[in-house]
């Protein structure tokens, strides 16, 4: 049994939920088994709501949906989406890596709202849907503040599956491909548990997502939650922050301004650009099908070199920058591509729009972007975290050398010091 609820707004800003029904239902699980709301585990009130969420879902063409992470790179794309679709649309932000201005064109809309909010802390609302997209997702963001990134993908997690198990909605992870770490096998299937280091300088960020992972399967199979995860590899295209530190920001922000394109390594490693329009495709097929949890890779399989990339945007931006080489950072995998059969035959998606198409489109947006409205890059970065750690290990490695050889210095000391004390005791014998 469960009471249903509506919204009324108060002058205070605080959102209030009263009672307005009462029902008892059954449901089917994505396998087809019928199921009673109440079960060993769970609450008769959970139950009921996700049934309620579930009944309901399906007969309203419009949606109550919340975005977290709404006014980031991909969020701004899909909240656009999501509007202009017919839903009412709640977009969370805490603004740590994006800004008003990516959603400007929404703040009018009468189906869309902004709240500044984080997600590490509880967020109340009646919703049918909820997409989780709040964490940063590039290197040079989510290794500034790594604690910080950690807590948004776990505690951000279990908040957001919190207020789903409440209201009976149905919960979108976005996941990433980061799951798969530095994968000794490639293309990466979803059945790959990955290859990762779990303290290392991108682990904040990898195993984050692995245990959001975690949270959501076991908010699943406990609770009876209606989840919904996607394994997002490469994306790019217009939204981008130019200063995000990603390779395809990099690259084209440096060849616009015809400076050294800089690669890590030799540039051999590889990787799947997906532009975003056919991701969020990708992301909306997920949450609206019935028949998989996921987990799902959605991505480019079409793979491509680091190298082969900063060469193509040379040539498509007409540049006369040069490709620099700088070392390998730690951790940076070798490989990415998706093995997306289960996208093929599960959501009947996959990528229509290719590299060079997708880049020309990319290009023209940092043309006309305005680059006041971003804050210029920090001096932290991936290499230099890794270059840090490094000199760290080897400071003591030296400090180690050194109390050795001070040690040595001193067991050296003290044998001459007894030798001679020795010799003197000998002498004096003698005399």
């Amino acid at each position: 049994m469960h009471s249903g609820t509506y919204r009324e707004d108060y002058p205070s800003g605080r959102i209030q939920s009263k009672p307005i029904l009462t029902v008892t239902l059954t449901t089917l699980s994505l396998s087809g088994e019928k199921k009673m709301p109440a079960s060993k585990g769970k609450s008769s009130s959970a139950a009921a709501a996700a049934t309620v969420g579930s009944a309901t879902r399906g007969k309203d063409p419009f949606k109550r949906i919340l975005v977290t992470g709404g006014a980031g790179f991909l969020g701004a794309h899909l909240c656009r989406r999501l509007v202009g679709e017919g839903h009412e649309v709640i977009c969370v932000d805490n603004f740590f890596t994006s800004s008003r201005h990516n959603i400007a064109d929404l703040l009018e809309h009468p189906n869309f709202e902004l709240v500044r909010h984080d997600v590490t802390e509880p967020f109340v609302c009646e919703v049918d849907q909820i997409y989780n997209l709040a964490c940063p997702a590039s290197p040079v963001h989510y290794q500034f503040n790594p604690v910080k990134t950690l807590k948004t993908s776990v505690l951000g997690a279990h908040n957001l599956l919190g207020l789903a198990k409440r209201t009976g909605a149905r919960i979108l992870q976005a996941s990433t491909s980061e799951v798969y770490g530095d994968p000794d096998r490639s293309p990466q299937t979803e059945s790959y548990w990955g290859n990762v280091n779990p303290i290392g300088v991108r682990s904040c960020y990898d195993e984050g997502k692995r245990c959001a992972e975690t949270l959501f399967f076991d908010y699943h199979r406990q609770n009876g939650v209606d989840i919904r995860v996607v394994r997002i590899f490469n994306t790019y295209g217009p939204g981008m922050h130019p200063y995000d530190g990603r390779v395809v920001s990099n690259f084209i922000m440096q060849a616009l301004n015809n400076e050294d394109i800089t690669i890590y390594g030799e540039g051999q490693q590889t990787r799947s650009f997906c532009f975003v329009d056919d991701l969020i495709d990708s992301m909306v097929a997920m949450m609206n099908q019935e028949e998989d949890v996921g987990p799902i890779n959605t991505g480019n399989p079409n793979e491509f070199t680091i190298l082969e990339l900063a060469e193509t945007v040379i040539r498509l931006t007409g540049s006369k920058s040069k490709i620099v080489k700088l070392p390998l950072p730690a951790d940076d995998p070798k490989q990415r591509k998706p093995d997306i059969t289960k996208a093929r035959k599960i959501l009947k998606w996959e990528p229509k729009i290719q590299l060079e198409e997708g880049l020309a489109k990319t290009i023209q947006y940092f043309k006309d972007l305005d680059l006041r409205r971003y804050k210029k890059p920090t001096p932290h970065n991936a290499l230099a975290n890794t270059e840090k750690i490094q000199k760290e290990k080897n400071g003591n490695m030296m400090d180690d050398e050194e109390e050795g050889v001070d040690k040595v210095a001193t067991s050296t000391k003290k044998r001459g010091a007894e030798k001679e004390a020795t010799s003197a005791k000998k002498s004096a014998r003698r005399a």
